[in-house]
This record gives structure tokens, C-alpha cells and sequence, in this order.
């Protein structure tokens, strides 16, 4: 296991597990969030992206990429990997393609702004496609294909990663887990949600089982042989997406998400990258990323689309469930969890409620107040 993934891992298992402390309603989690970005050094429209990011991926229930993720981000600023203060350029380059230039800001700002000039074309061509350079980490690839279909538009957002996944019928790590998110607006509901890795599972989920004893799925990971194993202790890296038979389908698609986010944008590929959490705070990973947004009226008309969306997915929710289960469409899983956490506050476990409260008094700010 890589030191990194060593380090990582360690940390986990000195974690009470998975066990929620407290609930934060979702207005005073991101009043938090906002104030400690501002003070790690992030501009307003920096910190009011990470944490519209953020707060979404959690209200989802995609905690992997959620506000967890916060003391990360206040490292790379202060570290300087990533700039507060960022100076992005958008280049038209032809009437549906764009580049954003986005000054190693952070991935969360430069993501919604890609997906907007990318919404800007497609609203005159039908379709918009923009590579954005010199990027960082963006969290949940849903986030920015979600703002393209909470507007009316299909999104689809791509970004590689530092390596943690095996090439198919390979020994050691070359993909990263490459997210792939795609998003459409339906009439009168939330968006129809796409938002999946190319790896078989996320390696947070790795250190999640480790921390609580369980054991992992089969053909997920495999050890530092390159054997196949259950056990999150010996896992090293991560499989893609089917596993060691039909792995080459999740390759398949990584290397789909290297060409567009990586080549299209001439940023690094996956094994180029430096590692999130080992490499130096103030090296900037120049990453790419892709987004891309098709106005549905320019292929049919508007009311035909919206017709033909709900019969799908009236007919797909329809179909017979196999014993104790519904059959359920892309995203919703996370607008039940949505729903409820609307509701009921955003969970945190007791190790991010004790790292929060930290960093509030290293701040000078209020920490995040628990749901009564």
C-alpha cells in the first residue's frame, strides 16, 4: 500500500466509525463552511461554490465527497496548491466549444463556472462543450451536471484523478476513479441523476469497512500482489468498474473520462497526477475537466421531451421488484435522502464534529451549531 494510502487509512481506524454525533441543519452547516473557507483564504464567490458543492453532495447522502471534505480544502489554500483569489479565463473557440483557464483555482468555482459558459453556448448552438485547464479536486462530479438540469439543460460533467485503480488485466495503478455524472430536468420532479466512479467502489468506502470491521464486497479491490481480496486491511488498490472479468468495462469508460478531461483540456493524465493527499500543499495537480450541456428544444420540441421523459420513467419505476425491493430510477435514492436530510439536518460523525469545532477556534469563527 502506498504511504499515502497507508497514512489515510491509519486515520480511519482511529475513527469512531460511522457512527452520526450530531445532525447540523443545512443553512447553519454552510454558514460554517463559508466562514472557514473566507478565513483559509477564499474569495466570496470561491467559498459560496465549495460550499454549494458541498452542502449539496451531503444533502444526497454522497458523504464520500460531502462537508467532510472541508479541512482538505482549507489545506490547499493555505497551502497555496489551490488560490483563493483565482484569475479564470474563458476562451470561445468555436461557436459550441470553449476553454476555461481556471488559475488553479478551486474545482468547485470552476466547475459551475465551465458548466455555465457551457449552458451559454448550448442556449445559441443547442449544445456547449467546455475544457477547463489548471483546475483542482471539484468533489461530486453531480454537482455541476445538476445545475445544468435544475436550468432546463442535459449536463454531463467528467474529471480524472490521481491513480488509484488498476488497468484491466493490470499489476499496478493507472486510472483514477474518474467520475462520470450525467443529469436531465423532468417535469414537475428533481433531475434525473447519473453520478458514479469508473472503479468498482469509492476507496473512501475502503476505509469506511476498515474502520468498522466489515468485510468488502467481492472483486472490488485486491492486495499489494494484485490478488483479489475481501479484507480492507490488505486492499491496495481498487478494481474498475466489473470487477476482475468485466473490468474492462470500467476501464473502458476511465480511459473515455482521460481522453476528455485530460486530453481535450492538455492537462495530466490520471498517473501523472500528483497524489491528493501525499503531495506537496502548495503544487498545484493541474487537472482538467469536461463539461457539457444540450439544450433539449433544439432536438424536439420542449413539451414532446417533457411527455416522453415521465413515460419512461413512469414505466421504468412501474416495473416488477424482486422481493424487498423497488425499482428505482437514476437519483432517486439521493432525493429520498434529500428529503430527509432537508429535514432532519446533515449527519456528521463524531470525528468530523471534533475536527469542525477545531477548526472553529482555530478560526475565530462559530462553530456549526447541532440540530436540537
Amino acid at each position: 500500500m502506498s504511504e499515502a494510502r497507508k497514512t489515510t487509512a491509519a486515520t480511519a481506524a482511529s475513527k469512531p466509525g460511522i457512527e452520526e454525533a450530531v445532525r447540523i441543519e443545512e443553512q447553519e452547516l454552510a454558514r460554517f463552511l463559508g466562514e472557514a473557507l473566507s478565513a483559509a483564504g477564499a474569495d466570496i464567490p470561491s467559498a459560496e461554490a465549495t460550499v454549494r458543492a458541498l452542502i449539496g453532495a451531503s444533502l444526497r447522502g454522497v458523504d464520500s465527497h460531502g462537508v467532510r471534505l472541508l479541512p482538505h480544502y482549507v489545506k490547499v489554500l493555505q497551502g497555496g496548491r489551490v488560490k483563493g483569489r483565482p484569475q479564470m479565463r474563458f476562451e470561445k473557440r468555436a461557436a459550441a466549444v470553449g476553454n476555461l483557464d481556471a488559475g488553479h483555482a478551486l474545482g468547485h468555482l470552476a466547475g459551475y463556472r465551465a458548466m455555465e459558459e457551457a449552458m451559454t453556448l448550448a442556449e445559441e448552438a443547442g449544445i456547449g462543450a467546455v475544457a477547463v485547464s489548471n483546475s483542482s479536486h471539484f468533489g461530486a462530479a453531480g454537482a455541476y451536471s445538476l445545475a445544468a438540469a435544475e436550468a432546463g439543460y442535459l449536463g454531463l460533467s467528467v474529471c480524472n484523478s490521481d491513480a488509484a485503480v488498476l488497468a484491466h488485466s493490470g499489476h499496478g495503478v493507472f486510472h483514477g476513479t474518474n467520475p462520470i455524472s450525467f443529469a436531465a430536468p423532468v417535469a414537475g420532479e428533481r433531475p434525473y441523476l447519473i453520478d458514479m466512479a469508473t472503479s468498482s467502489i469509492p476507496f473512501n468506502r475502503v476505509l469506511q469497512f476498515k474502520a468498522i470491521g466489515k468485510t468488502l464486497p467481492p472483486e472490488v479491490t485486491v492486495d499489494d500482489q494484485g490478488q483479489v481480496t475481501q479484507d480492507p486491511s490488505a486492499a491496495d488498490a481498487l478494481l474498475p468498474l466489473g470487477g476482475s472479468t468485466y473490468g474492462y468495462k470500467g476501464a473502458a469508460l476511465a480511459g473515455m473520462v482521460e481522453v476528455m478531461s485530460a486530453m481535450l483540456s492538455g492537462m495530466r493524465l490520471s498517473h501523472e497526477i500528483p497524489n491528493m493527499i501525499a503531495s506537496d500543499w502548495a503544487e498545484p495537480r493541474k487537472m482538467g475537466q469536461f463539461f457539457l450541456a444540450l439544450k433539449p428544444e433544439t432536438f424536439l420540441p420542449g413539451a414532446v421531451y417533457a411527455e416522453r421523459m415521465a413515460e419512461y420513467l413512469k414505466a421504468l419505476r412501474g416495473e416488477r421488484a424482486q422481493s424487498g425491493e423497488k425499482v428505482m430510477a437514476a437519483g432517486d435514492r439521493e432525493w429520498a435522502v434529500e428529503r430527509n436530510r432537508r429535514a432532519e439536518g446533515i449527519p456528521l460523525d463524531a470525528h468530523n464534529w471534533q475536527v469542525f469545532n477545531e477548526l472553529a477556534e482555530s478560526f475565530g469563527v462559530t462553530a456549526p451549531q447541532a440540530k436540537v
